[in-house]
Parts: structure tokens; sequence; C-alpha cells
């Protein structure tokens, strides 16, 4: 496979999850990046690292940056913890079909409803009657929401009292939804990368929407109750110091060991799924090497990248 077919469609389904770094310097070394701080020199192979999560007093150099990108790791700039997304890199995908697909899927309400139908019959053991309106299934998934933290509350031996948090106050949480909200974000970080990886938009969301991450809480909440609810019930149980730093790294061991990237991609290509009708049919980007079309109004488009003339008009009619 080329270098160019790579850049086509990634494998992130063989990468590694994320690496978290905050007060340090990163820079290039050798082929790879390393990162400093008071303790040393850290080396991290990046050419199968998805995602670089940058925290606060960290500094990147131009160099480091270019090699991450050259090895597909997309860089998040977040808050303390990775909490906060503040911005982020470039994925590596070059073909826009899967996000020309997705705004389609995404602008046509009956398509979009069978969108968000498949979204909440992953998260169900059963299949769901097709009478249910969209309000009675939002209320089916808030109980076996409330279902799941009330479990693993029951055999964690952790209370639980509900979600509930301040954005502008971490500590004023309890430590179990600190250990949530901490679990959640790592969670984000990787379902993002995997939508940026496959080329589609993290802001066009079916479930969720008016936030640019709108797609990536859709998918992550395929997981969260498999995953992250769990993992963050256990590691409060075993103690509450240091809590964020190891519930990063438990969620970077339960990521590697559930292969989760691996399930990211193919769960969103089942969810989106969903037969458009011919009318509304495009040869959505299948070659990269031809020019765009150009909107010739309606559901229609025209060959891109020929001159048109303006044909049976009179100069002196024309308006410029």
């Amino acid at each position: 496979m080329s270098i160019k077919d790579l850049h086509v469609l990634p494998k992130v389904k063989d990468s590694q999850t994320f690496v978290y770094a905050e007060h340090c310097k990163i820079d290039q070394d050798e082929k790879s990046i390393a990162l400093h701080d008071v303790d040393g020199k850290t080396q991290v192979p990046c050419s199968n690292l998805t995602t670089l999560l940058v925290g606060p007093g960290t500094s990147i150099t131009h160099a480091a940056i270019r090699t991450l990108a050259e090895n597909g790791c997309l860089v998040f700039w977040t808050g303390e913890m990775g909490v906060r997304f503040y911005a982020q890199g470039n994925g590596e995908t070059r073909l826009a079909r899967n996000l020309l697909r997705q705004a389609r899927l995404y602008s046509s309400s009956e398509l979009r409803i069978q969108v968000v139908r498949k979204m909440y019959e992953m998260r169900f053991p059963e299949k769901l009657d097709e009478s249910l309106t969209l309000q009675q299934i939002r209320g089916k998934e808030g109980v076996r929401v409330r279902d799941s933290y009330a479990k693993m509350s029951r055999e964690t031996g952790i209370e639980w009292s509900g979600r509930s948090y301040k954005r502008n106050d971490w500590r004023a949480a309890d430590s179990i939804n600190r250990a949530l909200s901490s679990a959640h974000s790592c969670l984000y970080g990787i379902t993002q990368a995997a939508i940026i990886s496959a080329g589609y938009s993290t802001a066009l969301g079916f479930i969720h929407t008016g936030k640019m991450l709108s797609f990536v809480y859709d998918i992550a909440d395929l997981y969260k109750a498999d995953v992250t609810v769990p993992l963050a019930f256990k590691v409060v149980a075993e103690g509450e110091e240091n809590l964020e730093s190891r519930i990063r790294k438990a969620c970077r061991d339960a990521f590697y060991e559930s292969r989760i990237l691996s399930r990211i991609i193919p769960d969103i290509d089942k969810v989106l799924d969903v037969k458009i009708p011919d009318d509304m049919q495009n040869e959505f980007d299948i070659d990269d090497a031809l020019p765009g079309g150009l909107w010739d109004g309606g559901n229609t488009s025209v060959q891109g990248g020929v001159s048109y003339e303006i044909a049976e008009i009179d100069d002196e009619e024309l308006p410029f």
C-alpha cells in the first residue's frame, strides 16, 4: 500500500490509544518525539500513536508537530487532566466521501431519525419496538443509564447520588463524579481521533446537536455503560489519592486491552448504514484526483474543472 493510500484510509484501529502530557517540553527525538520534564526525558514512539493530549504548562516544537503529523497522530490541546478541549490538529484522511455522506444523512429529517434509532438500538440487547417515538426511546435510554450507575454503586460500595459537577469548580464534585468526567474525557479523545481519522465531522451529531463535538458525544455514548462507567467506579473504590491520574492510566490500559479503536469506526459505519434515496444520491468524492463538482441547484451538480461559457446571450444583456 502506498503512502498516499494510507492517507486516504488510515488504519487507526491498529494504533495505540493516547498519551497525555503536561508541564513539559515536547521535541522531536530521531524519528519520534520525547517529553522533557523535571524527571528527565521520556521517549514516545508516535508511529502507531493515535492521539497526543497536550495539557497546561506544555510547549511543543515545530519539529515535533511535523513528526506527529507525518505519523498520523492527532494532537489535542486540552485543559488540566484532559477535561477541557481547546483545539486540535488535522487527521490523515484526504477524502471527503464520509463527511459528505454524513452531511446528507444529517440534513434530512427522514434519514436522520433512522440513524438515531440505530444508535439507540446498539445500546439495548433487544430490538426497539417500531412504534416507539423518539421521546419514548429517550426515556428508555434514561432508565438504562440510571440502572448502569446504580448497578456499579451496589457492586463497588461507592455511594451514588446522581451525575453532578460544576464546570467552573472541578473540586466541588464528589470523587465518583470527577472520576466519571475524567474517564469520559479520555473516551471522547480517542473517539474524536477515530472520527477525524475516518474523515467524518465531529460537529454533525444526530442525537446531540449544536456543539463542535456533537458526533463525538453520539458515538462515545455507545461505550460508556460498558467501559468508562464501570472503570470509574472501580478506580474510586480502590482509593481517592491521585484519582485523575489513575483514571487516565486505567482508561489507557482498558482501551488498549479492549481494542476499542477497532470497534469505533465499524460502529460508525453501522449506524450510518442508511439507504439514501436515489433522488438524493451523489457520487461522493470517488476519485481524489478529480476536480470537485459544481452545485447546479436542487440535489444536482455538474462536473468541475470545466470552462462553462454563456451561450446565446448578447454582451449588452450581461450584468457586468
